[in-house]
C-alpha cells in the first residue's frame, strides 16, 4: 500500500514543480535557472521540516513520510532538471553561470534541509 502513497504524493508534487517553475522563472530575465533553483531548495527545507518532525517523535507514520517524503519532494525536487539546465548552461559557453548554479544549488539544498532540521529541533 506505501507504493500508492508514493503514487499520490508525486500526482501532486510533479505538476507543483512544473507551475512553480514556469512561475518563479518567468519573473527573471536571465539564463539562471531560478524555477529550478527555487523548487530544489524548497522541497531540501520540505523534507529537512518532515525528517526533523519524523526523528522528533512527532508521530509521523510510515504514510506520512511516503506521501510528503518520498512522493511529493521526490516529485517537487528534480536532479534531472538541474543537471541537463546545468550541462546547457556549459555548453552554450556560460561555464560561469553553470558553476554557480551547482555551487548556490548544493550550499542553499544543503542549507534548508539542515534549517528544516534545526526549526523542528532536531538537532
Amino acid at each position: 500500500m506505501t507504493w500508492l502513497w508514493v503514487a499520490l504524493g508525486g500526482a501532486l508534487g510533479a505538476p507543483l514543480r512544473y507551475l512553480a517553475d514556469r512561475a518563479v522563472q518567468s519573473r527573471h530575465a536571465t539564463d539562471f535557472p531560478w524555477g529550478t533553483f527555487a523548487v530544489n531548495v524548497t522541497g531540501c527545507l520540505a523534507l529537512g521540516l518532515l525528517t526533523g518532525a519524523v526523528l522528533g517523535g512527532s508521530g509521523a507514520g510510515d504514510d506520512v513520510q511516503a506521501l510528503l517524503g518520498t512522493g511529493l519532494c521526490g516529485a517537487l525536487t528534480t536532479y534531472s532538471t538541474f543537471s541537463w539546465e546545468t550541462l546547457r548552461l556549459a555548453e552554450s559557453g556560460r561555464g560561469v553561470l553553470a558553476g554557480a548554479n551547482v555551487a548556490a544549488s548544493v550550499c542553499a539544498g544543503t542549507g534548508a534541509a539542515a534549517a528544516g532540521l534545526v526549526l523542528t529541533g532536531a538537532v
